[in-house]
């Protein structure tokens, strides 16, 4: 039968009154219209309101427009979190071109590389990085229109790289510039690139639909009431800042920025602009903690944070819990717009013991309502492992928050999506009550002896000493073995530990062999995001 044929396709087709592309623009909008005069952004002694970063995101895509720029077109950013970063989420697709955050921490070569990857056509570029930038654009190929910012609060020496300034190129936009919503939601929103540790970066596509859905999720999961404050611990080039630039505008928040993640500043912030909600990696917690007892605030309520990557140790829970925090632990990857799977808190655990609730926390969870699906599969036949809590299978997602695919790279993206789903490259269990639970990379895995060696089990172990701020665990080529644990310790300051001490500690919690055969004590490196380089570790490792 001709599906056409059915009364419910015939005089009920898509009409301007009764169908618009999902687009997280239309929430700037309706917070403009609805609540024109409440504080959207702080930065230092600036205060910005809803009517005001409307006009400012409209001026923008104006004077973007002027410049020849539209659909698809690439709009590179180079900034910290700052008010242009978050006018950027909105103005760039204004004009339907594509928004593009260069990590603040690239090397020259790098974003060179993704500059010409992306065609980049305009570069928004903080004066801060002047050197950095001044160089990549010596190494690209393309020659992108270049403004530069001057931050009014923070001033910077670095050089002017272009002619124009960020400031008079937006007041020089008309505020009621006419910008319309993408032709269709599955166009193009942002550009974000992977961090690269094997070879160049893959570019991620965002599409507007993922971005609208991904934010409302976001203010689901958050708990986030109206006019929420929101401190900005995440780097906003990270996935869109887990795509909380636009999840504030769904509830009238206030984003409060911050240029650079200190502990005296982070806490002055959050005492004195009543904040409420915060995210970052596991490092911003250990910031937090170990800031000088004369730094720290009584802040008079509880403050939502939330956590990716490694999961906290029980001791850092409880004492985010005594300095006032509540920590909710999130997953994802780039690929799936930042956070897509958490930790969804059940009230009859509160029951439990320290321990049994921190191991609770340690799993990653469950499936954000904008994903529609979840799995751990067995990555050959494509079949759910068991959900026993042991059995070893690769994180699987699917749904309207997995990436259009990666920039110019068919191969990866059929790879990315063989057999209808986003294989995530993580490996992990799923426990009987739905909650995953990640156990390691793929590449992470140590094969020592023809037995595997989760990391995360070692490293779980190892962060239950008193003496150890961060740690990560990798192979190291051993003659006989094959490869044998090897673990990198940063200890926390003023405390003491020693090889032996260590090893001794993880084989009276983990079987013998899994114990590590060597520690090193050094700072443990992270990425921008607070992640540690274990592809640096690894290096360090073979040379040992």
């Amino acid at each position: 039968m001709d599906a056409t044929a059915t009364p419910y396709a015939q005089g009920l087709e898509k009409t301007a009154a009764n169908y618009a592309a999902l687009s997280p623009l239309s929430f700037l909008a309706r917070a403009a219209g609805v609540f024109p005069e409440t504080t959207a952004i702080v930065h230092g002694r600036q205060r910005l309101d809803y009517r005001t970063f409307y006009k400012r995101s409209r001026q923008l895509a104006s004077s973007l427009s002027r410049l020849g720029v539209g659909k698809n077109d690439t709009v590179s950013v180079m900034l910290s979190n700052v008010p242009p970063m978050l006018e950027a989420h909105y103005g760039v697709p204004m004009v339907k071109a594509v928004l593009h955050s260069l990590n603040t921490r690239l090397d020259a070569a790098i974003i060179a590389f993704q500059l010409d990857h992306a065609d980049c056509k305009v570069l928004i570029t903080d004066r801060e990085f002047a050197p950095v930038i001044q160089e990549a654009l010596s190494l690209a190929k393309v020659s992108p229109t270049i403004i530069d910012y001057s931050d009014p609060e923070f001033p910077q020496e670095g050089a002017r790289l272009g002619t124009l300034d960020y400031d008079e190129f937006v007041a020089d936009g008309d505020p009621e510039f006419a910008w319309s919503l993408p032709d269709d939601e599955w166009d193009a929103i942002t550009l974000n690139y992977t961090s690269g540790t094997t070879g160049n970066p893959k570019g991620v596509v965002y599409h507007h639909r993922g971005a609208y859905l991904l934010a409302q999720a976001n203010v689901i999961t958050a708990s986030m009431a109206k006019h929420p404050v929101y401190l900005w611990t995440l780097p906003m080039f990270h996935c869109n800042g887990w795509c909380f630039p636009w999840s504030l505008s769904v509830v009238a928040g206030t984003h409060v920025c911050l240029r650079w993640v200190r502990p005296q500043a982070m806490w002055d912030l959050m005492a004195d602009e009543d904040v409420t909600h915060l995210c970052g990696a596991p490092i911003i917690m250990s910031t937090l903690l170990n800031a000088p007892a004369d730094q720290k605030r009584d802040l008079g309520r509880t403050v939502e944070f939330f956590t990716a990557a490694a999961p906290p140790p029980e001791s850092v829970l409880a004492a985010m819990k005594n300095a006032g925090f509540n920590v909710t632990h999130l997953y994802g990857l780039t690929e799936v717009y930042g956070p897509a799977v958490v930790n969804d808190w059940k009230s009859e655990w509160e029951d439990l013991s320290p321990a049994e609730q921190a191991q609770k926390k340690a799993r990653q969870g469950v499936r954000y309502v904008a994903l529609e699906d979840l799995a751990v599969l067995d990555p050959e036949t494509m079949t759910p492992v068991p959900a026993d809590g042991t059995t070893l299978g690769e994180v699987m997602f699917r749904g309207n928050v997995v990436m259009k695919g990666y920039l110019k790279n068919p191969e990866a993206t059929d790879s990315a999506f063989k057999g209808g789903w986003f294989h995530s490259g993580d490996l992990g269990v799923m426990h009987p009550d739905g909650y995953i639970q990640l156990k390691d990379r793929s590449k992470d895995i140590i094969i020592s002896g023809g037995e595997n060696i989760s990391s995360i089990e070692v490293e779980d172990v190892l962060y239950k000493h008193d003496a150890i701020q961060a740690v990560a665990v990798v192979a190291k080529p051993d003659e006989k073995w094959g490869e044998t644990p090897c673990a990198f310790v940063e200890l926390k300051p003023g405390m003491e530990a020693t090889e032996a001490e260590l090893i001794a500690f993880c084989k009276e919690h983990l079987a013998n062999f899994k114990a590590p055969k060597n520690v090193v004590f050094v700072d443990v490196p992270k990425t921008s995001t607070g992640k540690i380089q274990k592809f640096a570790l690894r290096e360090q490792a073979k040379n040992l």
